[in-house]
């Protein structure tokens, strides 16, 4: 017996490799702002699709019609397509490839199809499989189609889901899939065993202490919602180690587990019902954004539920106890203010975060608001459990595309940054914004995690190019010096307030400080210097080359020679140049090739403006500033932008740094998610926006006394 018990467990396993599919997962690095609204003008992205079948007859009669919808309702509630469909051309014919350590399993066809299908079900044997997991052939499925779980639902709710299945989805002629499994994994007979010692058959049962919306929440997330399937901890038989808050394990529900290498987290008074009902509407509220596999059931289930159900659920689960706040320590729902931490300069992890976080995060971890979600206060960030934010690092993040919020934003992965990077990095973010001085993860740790999911340290995509580190710095003797160059790169305007005249920064065209291949990087620009200038008609010095960025690009001032700032800005950027030589191209350097005989159309531009740009630049070009006034993304015109005499003004250079930049956040590239327009979409945005109003350049005069000047120059 004590085999068949060790083989049992093992099978059970399995659950864990399979309950991803239908998992709650609340963001690794998402705790985000309101969903974004869409600006005056802005251009509004396509519809989401609705991928749940309603193929029902228009011959149905108005009761049967009625039943029918009510069943695809609670296939919503139990987000049956995103198990069940592998072909969006065949929905809910199964065939969903599942890899486990122990083989390949595949989900089944649950149309109506007679042959392959479940459409010679009876209503009882429909409902035993839902209920204990037996077909009507006889054999056990694995509880990972959460059968636990669906053995609360009500007869009426079996019975509408079950009319719905036969009635409004099209038959579908695909036979199932056998397993790929080894022995003793492939013996389905186990899961007979693991029914007697786990399953609960009760059908759920309404508190009468509480309120018709309190138990309608139960009811959803103990029961169609399955909610404790990814959420409660898991037993010495992968069992749920209990199925509702009541008894003597109910604390445990809910309360947080780690599946797939992600951290399902403590669902258990987090937030307020509105907000979780936000969450669940949009995939992103005031305190989270949703992440990992919980970005499907936003997308295919929980977008679409009744208000009043949100609400319900929500009700819920703000009224279980928290651990946390019983053992008095702060409430994730708290909204946190992050401030800048002492050590960003002075620390690996800080300069770490300074180069690769700070254009989304922000220098104090709160983030941008409806655009980018802050660190600070983050319940994953604060969390004990560290996986799902190594998770993120290497594998990157999207948002849940809604009809609240269409438009979807990403973090592409960073696994071309080192194993000790990425632990200097999120050891930086959970001591400086999650309480979580007292833990630190290692590089083992990443690197066991990296070769599990398979997420190697190759290139992805985008000019071949090698990233300096800014945390090398630290290393070298003058490393005061070149921090502070550094710096000012990236808070010019509050650095050096008199000889700024706008919102940008000399990082705002020269992204992540320089370090960007194909953003007006840094690498090797030292090397460059001195060079003839057309512009200027003469041979031109480092110096004069970063004064006329502040003069033009920054419409201020220009630093006077020799001062601690042009010393530190110099060095900086030497430091840059590492072992470059005059006249040597460095791969990845300046902002690419545009084609100059595209001819540009301003009003495809605008459309262009309006769907990839406004979001971060303003509908009028005004940029996007904090609450507190601080600038976030630079304005595109008007006052407070580039003057008229800086290179970005000019249609074709403009072209060629947004074709390689912008907009970011788009997709996976390394390290923005930067770019992604055509030649011929870049040139039109660019003429869009570099022909709006902006500052004059009265030393425009002067320029290109000696040479033709550009066909693109604005003077």
């Amino acid at each position: 017996m004590s085999t068949l018990r060790l083989a049992l467990a093992r099978q059970s396993a399995l659950l864990l490799a399979w309950l991803t599919l239908c998992c709650t997962l609340t963001s690794p690095l998402a705790a985000a702002a309101p969903p974004a609204v869409a600006p005056p003008g802005a251009a509004i992205p396509p519809a989401v699709p609705d991928e749940l079948p309603a193929d029902f007859s228009d011959a149905l009669d108005a009761s049967t019609r009625e039943q029918v919808l009510r069943g695809r309702y609670i296939a919503r509630l139990g987000d049956c397509a995103a198990c069940h469909t592998s072909d969006k051309s065949k929905p809910m014919a199964g065939g969903l490839a599942l890899e486990t350590p122990f083989g390949k399993l595949y989900s089944t066809n649950i149309t109506p199809d007679r042959q392959t299908g479940i459409g010679q079900y009876s209503f009882p044997q429909f409902d035993r499989a839902m209920r204990e997991g037996v077909t009507a052939d006889g054999h056990h499925l694995y509880p990972a189609m959460p059968y636990p779980s669906y053995a609360k639902m009500t007869e009426a709710d079996m019975r509408d889901l079950y009319v719905y299945l036969m009635q409004g989805v099209k038959p579908v002629r695909q036979a199932n899939q056998p397993l790929e499994m080894s022995f003793p994994f492939n013996q389905r007979w186990g899961m007979a065993l693991w029914n007697m010692a786990f399953l609960q058959r009760s059908v759920f049962q309404p508190d009468p202490s509480r309120s018709a919306q309190w138990n309608r929440g139960a009811y959803i997330v103990q029961g169609p919602g399955h909610c404790g399937a990814c959420h409660t901890p898991r037993g010495v038989g992968f069992q749920e180690k209990t199925m509702s808050e009541a008894g003597s394990n109910g604390s445990l529900f809910l309360s947080g587990e780690t599946v797939e290498h992600w951290r399902a987290l403590d669902l258990r008074g987090k937030w307020q019902p509105e907000d979780l009902a936000r969450l669940l509407r949009t995939g992103s509220n005031r305190h989270g954004t949703v992440a990992g596999n919980m970005v499907d059931v936003i997308q295919q289930s929980t977008q679409y539920l009744t208000n009043e159900d949100l609400l319900a659920v929500g009700s819920y689960l703000a009224s279980l106890p928290s651990p946390s706040r019983a053992a008095g320590a702060a409430t994730p729902a708290m909204e946190v203010a992050g401030t800048v931490p002492a050590d960003l300069y002075t620390s690996r992890g800080g300069l770490g975060y300074v180069q690769f976080c700070v254009s989304c995060h922000r220098s104090d971890g709160n983030g941008v608001p409806a655009l980018f979600p802050p660190l600070a206060g983050n319940p994953t960030v604060r969390s004990d459990e560290p996986s799902s934010l190594i998770h993120i690092m290497l594998t990157g993040w999207r948002t849940a595309r809604t009809h609240g919020q269409p438009r979807v934003w990403s973090m592409p992965a960073f696994a071309e940054l080192g194993d000790d990077e990425i632990a200097e990095i999120i050891n930086f973010v959970r001591a400086s914004w999650g309480r979580r001085q007292d833990t630190r993860i290692s590089a083992q740790q990443v690197a066991g995690l990296r070769a599990q999911l398979g997420a190697d340290q190759e290139k992805r995509g985008g000019p071949r190019f090698d990233a300096p580190r800014l945390a090398d710095m630290l290393k070298e003797n003058n490393a005061a010096q070149l921090v502070n160059g550094a710096r000012i790169n990236i808070e010019t305007r509050r650095m050096l307030p008199q000889h700024v005249g706008n919102g940008l920064n000399c990082a705002s065209c020269h992204l992540n400080a320089g370090t960007v291949g194909g953003g007006s990087p840094y690498v090797g620009v030292a090397a460059a210097f001195p060079s003839y200038a057309a512009r200027a008609g003469r041979i031109i010095t480092l110096e004069d080359r970063v004064n006329g960025c502040f003069q033009r690009s920054m419409n201020g001032k220009p630093l006077p020679p020799g001062s601690e700032d042009m010393k530190a800005m110099l060095a900086y950027i030497e430091w840059m140049r590492r072992d470059t030589q005059p006249g040597q191209k460095v791969p990845g350097r300046g902002i690419g090739k545009i084609d100059r005989t595209l001819k540009p159309d301003p009003v495809n531009g605008e459309h262009i403006y309006r769907a990839q740009c406004a979001a971060c630049h303003g509908a009028q070009g005004e940029g996007l500033r904090s609450q507190a006034g601080q600038w976030i993304y630079p304005a595109l015109w008007g006052e407070q932008s580039f003057n008229i005499g800086a290179g970005m003004a000019r249609t074709y250079t403009a072209a060629a740094f947004v074709k390689q930049n912008m907009p970011i956040a788009l997709h996976d590239r390394f390290p923005l998610g930067q770019g992604g327009l055509s030649d011929q979409e870049a040139v039109d945005v660019a003429e869009f926006f570099t022909h709006q109003p902006r500052p004059d350049f009265a030393p425009k005069v002067k320029d290109w006394p000696r040479d033709k000047k550009p066909a693109d120059a604005r003077y």
